[in-house]
């Protein structure tokens, strides 16, 4: 049974060093071309995510390449399956739409979205779609992803 995480990247994924703990850095070169800092806990998250049934999706407002995105995570040992930024999204979800949520997960049957935005997490809410809301404060929050993709597993299979 496969089933859809997708994260978002900043604040989520890409933290901020001076609040959140960070993994280690890419060795030089990559550490020039790629400036974003890794949540501490995603590399081992996310390698997990990448050998079970799961499908592991970037789901972001930024404007970031795809190239770019692939590239950082790649440097970590990790294959992203699909990647919406803000040009996708608004192609293939919003279409022109006023008052659209900026993320709609459902679109892409995507089981379990992590962001850190709080209207995010109130979409999910109004919409009907899953979202686990990360903070910087959140030190289990890779076994609560853990956690709640497990029980998302087991329910699909009821």
């Amino acid at each position: 049974m496969n089933m859809k995480i997708s994260f978002d990247l900043d604040e989520t994924l890409f933290v901020n060093p001076a609040e959140v703990p960070i993994e280690p850095a890419l060795k030089f070169p990559y550490s020039i071309v790629y400036k974003d800092k890794l949540r501490k806990g995603a590399v081992e998250l996310l390698k997990e995510i990448n050998s079970s049934d799961t499908e592991l999706w970037i789901y972001t407002t930024s404007n970031r390449s795809e190239k770019y995105i692939r590239g950082i995570f790649r440097h970590y040992g990790i294959k992203i399956d699909s990647i919406v930024n803000a040009k996708r999204h608004e192609a293939e979800a919003a279409r022109g739409r006023k008052n659209f949520p900026s993320k709609y997960p459902s679109v892409y049957r995507i089981d379990l979205h992590v962001d850190d935005e709080k209207s995010v997490y109130e979409n999910g809410v109004a919409y009907g779609f899953r979202v686990y809301r990360i903070t910087n404060d959140d030190a289990e929050w890779a076994d609560n992803i853990r956690r709640e993709l497990e029980r998302i597993r087991r329910n699909k299979a009821d």
